[in-house]
């Protein structure tokens, strides 16, 4: 029988630093909130602390999704849990399972996605998903950024910025409004409505915030004013494909949240008990607009080397075009079809269940 080995990193128990906004709302006419209106983020006042601790394990996965993987994989081998903690090396080194199934995000350094895949080269075991290279690489937000150019692959013309002086050569070039966010994070960390700067003195104040705070370079890009969309691919090289593409709702977030899939949007204001209409899939849009959203997913997919499966955020620049924003290739895969999860909904409108699709990565 194969010995599947899960890699993965748990949550810790949640603790509620902020509840949902008492009040919910649409966006009339799609207009954005300008600087002197309070955007929900403000109005939940959080401390600087809170709002750095509350999204510390983001990335990591619950019991209840790690239990799920565990018992899809379960029907092709025997499953044996493999905490992606201190002990990791030495619990592979002993257990030498067959494959290892990798779910785990790591939690120090910048190339803390890529360290299960490299362990398992160095011991000369398989594993699911992307290389170590590929991890980091899609971490680092400019680099993916420098490759997807290089290659012709679109995606909004961006800046980074080490230090709060380079803010004064750096983004002159850059078409306000910008948003800023961390460049070595995911799961939406470290984004929230105050990210978008219409001005040159918001963006200082909120730059020299991610600096101070999250301790990393911060990426300063273009905001692009389309719809977005997110698009789950399955597969390997010319035979990957892109399951039903997702478009986001906005107007499902709260009066005055910007059109944005910020923190907010995915962990404080989507509860179980009152969840967010975010994700509309397959996204209503036109033949050409999904075979062009589907061609630039592809493209980047391809170029950054991803395997197995990944998630794509794209959204449309003013004239229509689609850009890659992120590419993800540890993709979130929350079990539950209430959980607004991309690519389990995107598998679903594609008639692939939660299993099929946890089987088909590691086939």
């Amino acid at each position: 029988m194969t010995l599947i080995g899960l890699a993965y990193n748990q949550k810790p128990e949640p603790s509620e630093l902020a509840g949902p906004l008492s009040e919910g709302g649409r966006q009339e006419d799609g207009e954005l909130p300008r600087p002197d209106e309070e955007p929900p983020s403000k109005i939940l006042e959080l401390s600087i602390a809170e709002l750095i601790a509350r999204d510390e394990f983001a990335e990591w996965d619950s019991p209840a999704t790690i239990a799920a993987v565990e018992s899809a994989l379960s029907h092709l081998g025997k499953v044996v849990r493999l905490e992606a903690n201190e002990d990791f090396p030495e619990r592979l080194r002993q257990t030498r399972p067959d494959i290892v199934f990798n779910i785990a995000e790591g939690f120090y350094g910048v190339n803390r996605e890529a360290h299960v895949p490299a362990i398992c080269e160095f011991f000369g075991i398989p594993y699911s998903g992307s290389d170590p290279f590929t991890l980091s690489l899609c971490l680092d937000k400019a680099r993916t950024k420098e490759t997807l150019t290089f290659r012709g692959v679109p995606t909004p013309k961006f800046a980074v910025v080490e230090k709060i002086e380079d803010l004064e050569d750096a983004p002159e070039s850059l078409k306000l409004p910008l948003f800023v966010k961390p460049l070595h994070e995911g799961s939406s960390k470290g984004i929230t409505d105050a990210n978008l700067c219409w001005d040159r003195a918001h963006l200082l104040r909120q730059t020299e915030f991610l600096l101070e705070n999250y301790k990393q370079p911060v990426l300063v890009e273009e905001y692009l004013p389309g719809k977005e969309f997110t698009c789950a691919v399955l597969g390997n090289g010319m035979d990957a494909t892109v399951l039903p593409i997702v478009g986001m709702n906005f107007e499902s977030l709260p009066k005055g949240a910007l059109p944005i899939y910020s923190y907010d949007a995915k962990f404080v204001w989507d509860r179980p008990e009152n969840p967010l209409d975010i994700f509309q899939c397959p996204a209503r849009i036109t033949r050409e607009l999904r075979a062009s959203i589907e061609r630039v997913t592809l493209d980047a997919f391809r170029v950054l080397g991803c395997r197995d499966w990944a998630r794509i955020d794209v959204r449309l620049d003013a004239a229509g075009v689609p850009n890659v924003l992120e590419v993800n290739p540890l993709p979130g895969i929350l079990p539950d079809p209430a959980d607004n999860s991309c690519l389990p909904k995107a598998a679903r409108a594609a008639g692939i269940g939660y299993e099929e699709l946890i089987q088909s990565c590691l086939k």
